[in-house]
């Protein structure tokens, strides 16, 4: 897969990966309940509303515990779901709640890449993005194209 070595400057360790996975292939290991996946083109501009948002303390909120607390506590902003989780179970119930509170919600294909997009090594199951002035207008209109998307039956 990848190999690791160490970097004799500062003692970090970077993991070197020369065959990265396609969209499309990204898209065939996720699980069925999957929907509705983000297109290519709209899964990179959710990677860079992430990066602007985790800029703001506070505005970008990730992992299981952290997003299901804060919907349920009332926060609102955009959902965003890893479609490669298993076991499925531990967040299955997530999009129902998002519909119940009107959190507009989209899947994307990789968690290591969600991970990657806020500067974390480790992967990340779901992150909820709050709205702020400094990325006002990408966050509304991804949740325009989100909106329009079609919900699974």
């Amino acid at each position: 897969m990848g190999k690791n070595m160490e970097i004799e400057g500062n003692g970090d360790e970077s993991v070197i990966s020369g065959n990265e996975l396609s969209y499309e292939e990204k898209i065939a290991n996720c699980s069925i309940i999957a929907q509705p996946m983000a297109s290519k083109k709209l899964t990179k501009k959710i990677y860079k509303l992430i990066k602007k948002a985790n800029k703001q303390k506070t505005y970008l909120r990730c992992g299981l515990k952290d997003v299901q607390s804060r919907i349920r506590k009332g926060e609102t902003g955009i959902v965003i779901f890893a479609g490669d989780v298993t076991p499925i179970e531990i967040m299955c119930h997530l999009p129902g709640v998002c519909e119940e509170k009107n959190i507009p919600y989209v899947y994307i294909p990789s968690r290591v890449d969600l991970g990657a997009t806020m500067s974390v090594k480790r992967g990340c199951l779901m992150v909820l993005i709050r709205p702020h002035p400094e990325y006002q207008e990408a966050f509304d209109e991804i949740a325009g194209i989100i909106k329009t998307l079609p919900v699974p039956c």
